[in-house]
């Protein structure tokens, strides 16, 4: 039966409309599977950012309380074999001893296995290769990179372009983080609590890494800093303008004696750091200006403990060392928990995973 002119062109048009339509489908479902798909990696890698343990500014009061639980486990049991077949890649540009072995004993101690170097000298970076690219390669090989670097921002940058974790070993005289962390465990294991706490800085505190990251850890807790340093060595504005905006109470001294520090709950030396000075007559001059000495203890607390996050030059006398208030070797010793729990979260570890691990090595 002949269908007319008019219905043959309406049923074209139906036909077109819905051939349009279709396609359109087609290209609208294959931009929101597009899109989805860059929100997901954007996602991704917003969660591998967070793996990064590039400064302790970042932290929440609750993740520094789960990270010292976590640290509390491993000194129950250090032997394990939570990172069997994980590979920690150690890149240290500037020396180091305790923070460098305490990392790679950590490692060792959970079953993963080492690379690196600890002279950037023998390395590529020798011969111009940039930081960009040394990261790149050795994120080929490792799960994890810790990286102590002699320029301030180094590991900052380093987990901007690194697709592993990183973890700060110091960079500069800018921020020390896991430094910090064994820290505060030895204060919260000698103290029972990081809370409303009178913590005496005393030393280099312009140059001291440690101490600047122990300040914006502790902006939590609601210490009382108390600051002793010469001029030349006092607290950068920065740090005391931090203390300001947080609400962190802070007194500075010139004064070093039995009566300044007769309050104190935890008393922080720091050596005067003889490779940041330009000026080596300058160091002459500050380098013996406090030091504490066995006779400053008689009057002093009886729950107070002396840190140190070493190495000591002669900052503490040597008589301390056998004062029940010298706590400055366990603290290095604190450092391999704090550190197997610093690995354990940056590979996605669990506190709940960790209390039902198997794999202890008794």
């Amino acid at each position: 039966m002949y269908e007319p002119l008019s219905h043959q062109c309406l049923n074209y048009k139906i036909t077109a409309k819905i051939q349009f339509f279709s396609l359109l489908y087609i290209q609208i479902r294959k931009i929101i599977l597009i899109l989805a798909c860059k929100i997901e990696n954007v996602l991704m890698s917003m969660q591998m950012k967070q793996r990064d343990f590039v400064t302790i500014a970042d932290l929440s009061k609750e993740k520094i309380q789960y990270l010292i639980d976590l640290s509390q486990e491993f000194e129950k049991h250090p032997n394990r074999e939570l990172l069997k077949g994980k590979v920690i890649a150690s890149l240290f540009f500037e020396p180091s001893t305790r923070t460098r072995l305490s990392f790679e004993t950590a490692a060792n101690r959970l079953g993963a296995r080492i690379i690196g170097f600890s002279d950037a000298k023998a390395t590529s970076v020798s011969k111009g290769e940039t930081l960009k690219d040394t990261i790149l390669m050795v994120a080929n090989y490792a799960d994890v990179i810790v990286m102590r670097h002699y320029i301030e921002g180094a590991a900052q940058y380093a987990s901007e372009v690194s697709p592993v974790p990183i973890i700060n070993a110091g960079d500069g005289a800018h921020m020390h983080p896991s430094q910090c962390m064994l820290d505060l465990y030895s204060i919260y294991k000698t103290q029972g609590t990081l809370e409303n706490l009178n913590i005496y800085l005393v030393g280099d505190l312009k140059y001291g890494r440690t101490v600047h990251s122990l300040i914006m850890a502790m902006r939590h807790f609601n210490p009382t800093f108390h600051f002793i340093a010469p001029k030349e060595l006092a607290m950068p504005n920065e740090y005391k303008l931090y203390c300001k905006n947080h609400g962190i109470k802070f007194q500075e001294h010139t004064a070093f004696n039995e009566k300044v520090i007769a309050d104190a709950d935890i008393i922080y030396m720091t050596r005067v750091q003889k490779e940041r000075f330009s000026d080596l007559m300058e160091y002459e001059r500050v380098k013996d200006v406090y030091i504490l000495k066995n006779d400053m203890l008689g009057n002093v607390k009886a729950n107070m403990r002396i840190l140190h996050p070493l190495p000591r030059v002669n900052e503490i006398a040597y008589d301390v060392d056998d004062n029940p208030h010298a706590y400055y070797i366990q603290q290095a010793q604190n450092g391999l928990y704090a550190r197997q729990a610093l690995f354990c979260d940056v590979l996605g570890i669990t506190l709940e995973d960790v209390k039902k691990d198997k794999t202890i090595i008794k």
